[in-house]
């Protein structure tokens, strides 16, 4: 009993809100469906175990693993940036700057980019810090194990969207979604830098 009083709905319900607009996995969907495209499939098992361990594991050792190597989370959400802002312009210019050996193996594509920086990128696991500020850690936790089920259950069901939305729409998609991505990047940059 005691252990089911050490959660909180509410506590819970707000963690999965945050994180669940922090991860955006729906906006995203134009780009999980452009790296599909590119690599011929993606594994929504092995991306979504990627997302949870990550998520996790940041919660916890977080702070300590950036100091270790010496980052900051500045940096960090920096070096996340870029990587966004080169596969928004991929979705804009239609020119290609990840080699494609690399795009073209499903389990790359299924962790990197996919996993991280996309949907565990730098500003969810910046947010998972400041959340561990305000909320009890085994209430984030459920809140993280609620999201990745949802982002497992949209990455399995792309190709309902697909059928939906067709060739011309998927195109008109992408393009618009490769500027609110390129937007996201620059925002992310500017944030954490001083210039």
């Amino acid at each position: 009993m005691d252990f089911l009083n050490a959660f909180n709905v509410r506590e819970i319900t707000s963690v999965t809100l945050i994180l669940f607009a922090i991860i955006d996995v729906v906006g995203t969907v134009p780009v999980i469906i452009e790296l599909k495209r590119k690599a011929g499939s993606i594994d929504a098992e092995r991306a979504s175990i990627a997302v949870l361990i990550l998520m996790v594991l940041f919660l916890f050792l977080g702070n300590q693993l950036l100091s270790i190597i010496g980052l900051d989370i500045a940096s960090f959400a920096i070096a996340g940036s870029l990587v966004i802002f080169f596969i928004a312009l991929e979705m804009i210019l239609g020119h290609k700057f990840f080699k494609e050996e690399l795009a073209s193996e499903v389990t790359s594509v299924s962790i990197v980019p996919l996993a991280f920086p996309l949907i565990a990128g730098a500003g969810t696991m910046t947010t998972l810090l400041s959340l561990k500020s305000q909320y009890q850690t085994q209430n984030i936790v459920v809140g993280i194990v609620l999201n990745t089920l949802f982002v497992f259950i949209v990455l399995k069901n792309t190709h309902y969207v697909e059928k939906i939305l067709g060739k011309t729409g998927l195109e008109i998609l992408r393009k618009a979604f490769g500027v609110i991505l390129l937007a996201i990047a620059i925002k992310l940059f500017r944030s954490n830098t001083h210039l």
